[in-house]
């Protein structure tokens, strides 16, 4: 039951990263850039516009319902977050433990930064 409920809570949250939102445009570009096209040619054999509108308005529509939910296949490249610095030496992972750090300095603003 949790775990239902955690899949609910995940595609309420709206988490997407950057690849998901890559290809959350890539899908709005070509679904209305079809739609449009196949709206334009029907419309244009048969020489009705309402038939061009509701194509149209349906190739929206889906564009729409593909698009605009947080489907989980937008959230599959999740970027890591760092460690919060209060946080003990023992749960950071910063990727960095075969690099040698000495001598190294970072400056912010005029302050030593780690």
């Amino acid at each position: 039951m949790d775990q239902i409920l955690e899949q609910a809570r995940s595609l309420w949250e709206g988490e997407v990263d950057f690849e998901g939102q890559r290809l959350a445009d890539y899908l709005t570009y070509g679904l209305l850039t079809i739609s449009g096209v196949i709206a334009f040619l029907v419309g244009f054999a048969t020489q009705n516009i309402y038939q061009t509108l509701y194509i149209g308005l349906g190739g929206t529509a889906v564009t729409f319902l593909a698009v605009v939910p947080q489907w989980p296949f937008f959230n599959q490249h999740p970027l890591p977050w760092l460690p919060p610095k209060n946080a003990p030496k023992s749960q950071r992972n910063t990727g960095l433990e075969g690099i040698n750090m000495e001598g190294i300095s970072i400056e912010v603003d005029g302050q030593k930064v780690g």
